[in-house]
């Protein structure tokens, strides 16, 4: 009987609904929610809410939700017979050297390292620990981000870089003698290079006394470094730091269209290694248009990083790290075979550290309440949980890719390069230089020995064969031309 008269309650509201729905005008229609969320977005919405309670720029956590990086577009090329696939027992290295040409090149086991998230500006004390832990146990390095240098983070990283930042926190020599490697910070992807910081009242005793800043004051990040006003003052200080402490200087930048005038600029300097940040970047809440709307996104700034260091005949000695928004072994691959040598991860490495801690904050409160510096359950994480969790993750991509070397005929994940690469979009193809799936790679080398036979007002073709081949890797017997990066 109760369930009768539930179920007509239930069809009878349900009708109301309905031909209310289907009757009302759109002005007094509760399916203008539909379309209003359709046409401005659930997140504009939200968002504008928090921009009109505020007042202020709206800090996103994690970075963008926009990925214009088209990975899923690439595709790895197996052999069989072609070439044979590298016989079962055969190891495949997956160490990198970062900064060759540097008195103390960073030498890594694996090319995934951990990307710059700051202590304090960021992350919490535990949350650091357990990633330098992870990190070490893997045999990769992790990443101070615009942070003094924290002793328990140093003690637990096997391969410590840290960040020459515009907060001015590591730019002394004590910090900088510690390090095996030295980060030039001039900007991120998902915030560039806008001044940020933390303000005095959200600083705590244990800030301030890391920070070593005055109570009452704020500890700003500027828009500019120190002593760095003019571009010919930063091959310098480059060289300055490779000089005094001998271990890899790189660059870390907001990836930009003006990539190769500032890649110029810190050549000069003889800069070691390149950090390819993307807009697709993470960050601990930076404000959602420098997120969004600024930069280049990492597929396209990767591309033509390497394409101008290959240009300056310095590919084989100036290292390259791309980052943002890479999450799986195959986009790290992929990158790798686009000419990186290792890439940072981040937001990702926090997914997996907190693996078995994601509840730590729920149901009220969102997993990064467990990682910032500032979140309401960041004593809660176990820091041992979290560094094996993280080192498994790593191990376990670092698999994947091994394994599909193999496929490829390779022996070392270094040697894997464009050549091993095929896209579905033809336009793609010819920015990244690799081949398009389309076509046989007979028929493309055919179609590039006419193109070539043709005047040169033919500048419009989509292909533009000549910029085209002289970035791909193999020659017309499928051979590979390209030297190991």
């Amino acid at each position: 009987m109760l369930t009768r008269i539930v179920h007509r309650i239930i069809n009878s509201v349900a009708d109301a609904v309905m031909n209310r729905m289907m009757q009302d005008p759109y002005t007094e229609n509760l399916f203008s929610y539909v379309t209003i969320t359709q046409k401005l977005t659930l997140r504009a919405i939200v968002e504008a809410a928090m921009r009109a309670e505020s007042g202020k720029p709206i800090p996103r956590p994690l970075g963008s939700p926009i990925v214009l990086s088209r990975w899923e577009q690439l595709m790895f090329n197996p052999v069989h017979l072609y070439r044979m696939p590298t016989q079962d027992g055969v190891r495949v290295q997956t160490g990198v050297t970062i900064g060759p040409k540097a008195k103390k090149p960073l030498t890594l086991e694996i090319p995934i390292l951990i990307s710059g998230m700051s202590y304090g500006g960021a992350l919490g004390l535990k949350a650091k620990q357990a990633l330098a832990r992870g990190a070490s146990m893997a045999g990769t390095a992790t990443n101070s981000g615009e942070a003094p240098l924290v002793p328990e983070e140093r003690r637990e990283a096997r391969y410590f870089i840290g960040q020459y930042n515009r907060g001015g926190w590591m730019n002394d020599h004590e910090s900088l003698s510690q390090l095996d490697a030295i980060e030039i910070q001039l900007g991120q992807g998902a915030q560039a290079s806008a001044p940020m910081g933390t303000s005095s009242w959200q600083m705590d005793d244990e800030f301030r006394r890391r920070f070593n800043i005055p109570e009452g004051e704020d500890a700003p990040i500027h828009s500019r470094l120190k002593g760095v006003n003019r571009p010919e003052e930063f091959p310098p200080l480059v060289r300055k730091l490779r000089q005094t402490y001998g271990v890899p200087v790189g660059l870390k930048t907001c990836a930009t269209h003006y990539l190769e005038d500032e890649i110029d600029c810190a050549l000069e300097g003889g800069i070691d290694y390149i950090v390819v940040d993307g807009a697709e970047a993470g960050t601990h809440g930076g404000p959602t248009t420098l997120q969004d709307d600024v930069g280049l996104p990492t597929l396209y700034a990767l591309a033509r990083t390497v394409r101008h260091l290959e240009k300056r005949g310095v590919k084989h000695e100036v290292s390259v790290i791309a980052a943002g928004g890479l999450t799986t072994p195959g986009h790290f691959l992929k990158a790798m075979a686009l000419g990186a040598d290792a890439v940072y991860i981040g937001s990702i490495a926090l997914v997996a550290m907190l693996q078995t801690q994601f509840n730590l904050a729920s149901p009220f409160e969102p997993p990064v309440q467990s990682v910032l510096y500032h979140g309401k359950f960041k004593e809660d994480l176990n820091i041992e949980q979290g560094a094996e969790h993280l080192a498994k993750f790593l191990k376990s991509c670092v698999e994947e890719m091994k394994l599909t070397a193999i496929s490829l005929g390779k022996t070392d994940l270094q040697q894997i390069g464009r050549d091993d690469l095929v896209c579905m979009d033809r336009e793609l193809a010819t920015v990244l230089g690799v081949d398009y799936a389309g076509w046989s790679r007979a028929e493309q080398r055919a179609a590039k020995k006419e193109e070539m036979a043709l005047k040169p007002d033919k500048a419009d073709s989509l292909w533009k064969w000549d910029d085209f081949m002289s970035y791909t890797s193999g020659d017309e017997t499928g051979e590979t031309t390209r030297p190991l990066h």
